[in-house]
């Protein structure tokens, strides 16, 4: 390893990442950073949001993956290349923080200046804490009309003593840094910062983000390596390009990485090989282009190598030495993955349906995607996925769905644990925002999940703050009911607890399916016969088949319904217009929605062009037998 005296500090180039709770506006900041630094010239118009590179995050308005950018900014000393990992605000996609902290010397912590530090806000600044990376905090919407500035600056500084008290290892020396953590005062979408606090509700008086980037060149040190030690870099990331195949993106922690250069790369199970890196890029603002030698500290990417993955590293071949793998949290959500064994498979638009291009794709996630676990099951056309949370998992497959796959996907389980011969399961940290109207309803329905209150404030503006914990199990289908009792008006945001014993048996749904008992076309008639039964799901016409959800039950128990039954020809003649205006609209689910309504015996079936909750037992003779086993058990129990 290199001695102190070899080592040197970079100041040519800073590594940071900006974390954030999500819709603290992260991506928007960039964008101004690129913007005023000149990236966009040679790029053509400024593009919003543009580091949300993919369709699910425009949809969804929020970042998925961890990406980088390099920016570049002429100071008194000389050019200096910033290179800045953009990384999600949401626990559930930790796996992307955790890597993208791997890569940087320092962190940009950005906090609404109404909402404050919320959950995720906890989650991120945790990871970089734990790293002991200095912190610059910025305070972001300073405009906003209801904007708290000073109040949210105390909070802040409140989070980060408790965590770092919290925190093994934490010396008065790091203690230190926390409590002189510097603050910039922005409005990222006028591209304004400034280091003098704004009045609440106006923009700062600075013109641009000059003070934010002297900050970060003040407080975030240089890499210090060792650009004349033996090769040591680690992959953090991967990408791929139908040109050079599989891309992996490291950082290089000490020697130098040339074009052409035969290196060690040293695996997850130990074993060594030869391999020659074919292309050499570095990222030059939104693009990576190619380059002929790179050195320590820098953020490159390398093509040659097919099997390459997260957390290898390449090595001088005459002193070949791994350094320490990335880890991350244990997963506590799982789901089954199988294949569409529906009698409509193949209909609904997909063209990958075996088993084997399942099993493929799953293997190719577990590639990238570091926090996700796949796990066979008894049957060889199922497995078992685990992941961070709810919103990861079915974000895979809304993925997974757009690239043409069909499948079959069971209702989210939670991942259990046995500790000294007792089974624990993962509890979730539940922050609620509601009006004070709502708050008896929301506090019976989290009584119902097994929740406990922890803390209740009301700040005289109508609305209560309130904090539980409850099992992850708890929160699985909340969001739905959560939103009708608040009537949209409530906000919800939640993270990792830890693991405690079993809390018991929680009832997720009060009320039952109604199932189709027979295959067909759906009939204007038999909704109307029906109506009264609850809420459907299809409409006149739509194909159904025997054990298909097509509408849910008011009464907690589910009922079979011939839903395309036709109505007796006479030789009277009758007009239908009255009785379509009759009907009232069905009520489409989409992805996320069918997850969290299925109960245990039900899975959702995912196609291209259709989501449809269906049970895992299609015969009704079969359900009904089984459900008098049940029954019979209970009663012997």
């Amino acid at each position: 390893m290199p001695t102190a005296a070899a080592r040197k500090v970079r100041t040519d180039l800073r590594n940071l990442a900006i974390v954030a709770h999500v819709d603290h506006g992260k991506t928007t900041l960039v964008d101004a950073m690129l913007q005023q630094s000149g990236a966009f010239t040679e790029h053509g118009d400024p593009v919003d949001r543009v580091m949300d590179s993919g369709d699910l995050e425009r949809e969804k308005g929020i970042t998925i993956l961890a990406k980088n950018t390099a920016i570049r900014r002429m100071t008194s000393d000389g050019p200096v290349t910033i290179n800045v990992i953009d990384t999600p605000g949401h626990a559930d996609f930790g796996g992307e923080v955790e890597r993208g902290l791997a890569m940087v010397d320092g962190v940009v912590l950005l906090v609404d200046s109404s909402e404050g530090p919320l959950p995720q806000t906890r989650f991120v600044l945790r990871k970089a804490l734990e790293a002991k990376l200095p912190v610059v905090l910025v305070v972001n919407k300073v405009d906003r009309p209801d904007a708290r500035i000073a109040e949210v600056v105390e909070h802040t500084h409140d989070l980060l003593l408790e965590l770092a008290g919290d925190i093994e290892g934490m010396d008065d020396e790091a203690m230190e840094a926390v409590l002189s953590m510097p603050v910039v005062y922005a409005a990222a979408r006028d591209g304004k910062a400034s280091l003098r606090q704004p009045e609440d509700g106006t923009v700062p008086d600075s013109p641009n983000l000059d003070p934010l980037f002297d900050t970060l060149f003040e407080t975030v040190p240089g890499p210090t390596a060792d650009p004349d030690g033996p090769l040591r870099a680690l992959v953090t990331n991967l990408d791929a390009s139908s040109y050079l195949g599989r891309i992996a993106l490291l950082r290089i922690h000490s020697g130098r990485l040339r074009k052409g250069q035969t290196v060690a790369w040293l695996r997850e199970d130990g074993s060594v090989e030869s391999v020659r890196v074919s292309e050499l890029l570095v990222t030059e603002a939104l693009t990576r282009v190619p380059a002929q030698e790179a050195a320590a500290g820098d953020l490159v990417a390398i093509a040659g190598i097919p099997d390459i993955t997260i957390g290898d590293t390449l090595a001088d071949p005459e002193d070949p030495e791994a350094l320490p793998r990335i880890t991350v949290d244990e997963p506590a959500i799982s789901m089954t993955f199988g294949v569409n064994t529906s009698p409509l498979a193949g209909r609904g638009g997909g063209d990958k349906l075996t088993a084997r291009l399942l099993k493929g794709r799953l293997d190719a996630e577990l590639i990238g995607n570091v926090s996700v676990r796949v796990v066979p099951t008894e049957r060889p056309d199922v497995w078992e996925v685990q992941g961070r949370g709810e919103l990861a998992l079915a974000v895979l497959v809304e993925t997974m769905r757009r690239e043409g796959f069909e499948l079959t996907v069971g209702k989210p389980q939670v991942v259990t644990r046995t500790i000294d011969g007792t089974v624990h399961e993962p509890f979730e940290r539940l922050y609620l925002d509601v009006p004070e109207e709502n708050l008896g309803a929301v506090t019976q329905l989290l009584a119902a999940r097994k929740g406990r209150m922890e803390q209740m404030d009301g700040h005289g503006t109508g609305r209560i703050k309130l904090e539980y914990v409850l099992p992850a199990r708890g929160l699985i289908g909340f969001r739905t009911d959560f939103l009708t009792e608040t009537r949209g008006a409530g906000i919800a945001n939640h993270i990792f607890e830890g693991y405690f014993p079993w809390a018991g048996e929680i009832r997720m749904r009060n009320s039952g399916s109604l199932v189709a008992d027979r295959s067909g076309a759906v009939t204007t008639y038999a909704l109307l016969q029906l109506a009264e039964r609850g809420t459907f799901f299809v409409e006149p016409g739509s194909e159904v088949y025997e054990g298909m959800v097509v509408g849910e039950s008011p009464r907690a128990e589910d009922l079979d319904v011939n839903i395309t039954k036709e109505k007796k020809l006479t030789n009277m003649r009758s007009s239908t217009a009255d009785e379509l205006e009759r009907l009232a609209r069905p009520k489409v689910l989409n992805l996320e929605e069918a997850l969290e309504f299925c109960s245990t015996d039900e899975c959702v079936e995912v196609a291209p062009k259709v989501v449809r909750v269906r049970k895992n037992v299609l015969d009704v003779s079969q359900r009904a037998k089984e459900r008098s086993r049940a029954k019979s058990r209970d009663r012997n129990a």
